[in-house]
């Protein structure tokens, strides 16, 4: 399983999942359950949502430059 959610998406993930988590909480709602996804997605560094459609928010490491 290729990651294919970078930093900053990650940082994103775990905080719209706490608040959705949290939320569910304060509300007592099976609602708050589906903040889960967006932290396990960050956790795991992988979105199945994203492969079909090829997407990668993960930096690309470029290869260093020779030196002659």
């Amino acid at each position: 399983m290729k990651k294919n959610v970078g930093g900053g998406d990650k940082t994103f993930r775990i905080i719209l999942g706490l608040v959705i988590l949290i939320l569910g909480i304060i509300y007592e709602s099976w609602w708050g359950l589906i903040g889960l996804v967006p932290l396990g997605t960050a956790l795991i560094g992988w979105c199945p949502l994203y492969l079909p459609f090829g997407i990668s928010t993960c930096k690309t490491k470029e290869p260093e430059a020779k030196q002659e």
